[in-house]
């Protein structure tokens, strides 16, 4: 990268030496896009765009824009704005925690190039950094949560227990041909958001959704000889008020009825509690923020 700096200038990028964003952000130069202009049989990006355009929304008049502003200007005044913010304690819960990322964990993985490029998120392509990086998160929430596998491919934690819900539904079908199990139950200790979601899947896929408390649970699924129409059910861990105690019992007895237990737990909660696949699990879902 070449450029010169006048005596005087108080800053030692200009749009010549890289701190412009034109440069930085827009790839071809212009024996590229000549090269591309004359593939496509247009003279200047001009005729590309006259052709392209419908003339009912071209315009003549020139944008009141203010001058382009150097990549460092931009960045200086976003840090202006945001140190502007009032920083509070929240208070919300419900799956939304203020944590603290430990430095070295910032510098090296977030703010670390070389685990998300050269290859962007949503090209077929993935980076090795990228591939590893998913491969090394997985692997340790296995370690968390004591299940065999794992997977990182939702987006948030209400979306995952619906698609809990959806494979226990299914796999209860294979399993119980002729029950009449059509019943999720979602005790009451779950996120609320995590409810609103499972009612708008439950609904599109015919599974009867049922909210309450533990104890419901456990009458609905029964305990003498005679069936129940439960599939599964799913609970909080911790849940929403930060209780964390009778998931086992739960989960045994689901298991002696042949329904299944997913449980929406937190991972850095998993570091102090017991972990879900040692309390009898079969799905364990949650939200790495």
């Amino acid at each position: 990268m070449s450029g010169s700096v006048n005596a005087g200038e108080s800053s030692p990028f200009t749009p010549e030496s890289g701190d412009a964003f034109a440069r930085r952000h827009i790839g071809p130069g212009d024996a590229e896009v000549a090269a591309m202009l004359a593939e496509c049989g247009f003279a200047s990006l001009e005729a590309l765009t006259e052709a392209a355009v419908p003339k009912s929304i071209q315009t003549e008049a020139l944008l009141d824009l203010p001058a382009a502003r150097t990549e460092s200007a931009a960045l200086s005044d976003l840090r202006r704005i945001a140190s502007r913010n009032s920083l509070r304690r929240s208070f919300i819960g419900m799956g939304y925690y203020d944590c603290i990322v430990p430095p070295v964990i910032q510098r090296n993985i977030l703010e670390n190039p070389g685990w998300y490029t050269q290859y962007t998120p949503y090209q077929a392509e993935i980076a090795q950094g990228r591939l590893e990086g998913l491969l090394t998160f997985q692997t340790m929430v296995c370690d968390l949560t004591r299940m065999d596998v794992a997977n990182a491919s939702l987006l948030d934690e209400g979306t995952a227990v619906a698609e809990a819900m959806t494979m226990c539904f299914n796999v209860s079908h294979r399993k119980h041909r002729g029950e009449n199990r059509d019943v999720f139950f979602a005790v009451d200790n779950c996120h609320p958001q995590t409810i609103a979601v499972l009612e708008t899947r439950a609904s599109a896929i015919g599974v009867k959704l049922v909210c309450g408390s533990a104890e419901e649970l456990t009458d609905r699924l029964g305990t003498g000889e005679g069936g129940t129409d439960v599939f599964g059910f799913v609970a909080q861990y911790p849940g929403t008020l930060g209780d964390i105690g009778g998931l086992g019992a739960l989960a045994a007895v689901a298991k002696e009825k042949g329904a299944m237990t997913v449980v929406a737990a937190d991972l850095l909660a998993l570091t102090l509690v017991r972990a879900p696949g040692t309390l009898g699990a079969d799905v364990t879902v949650g939200s790495a923020q």
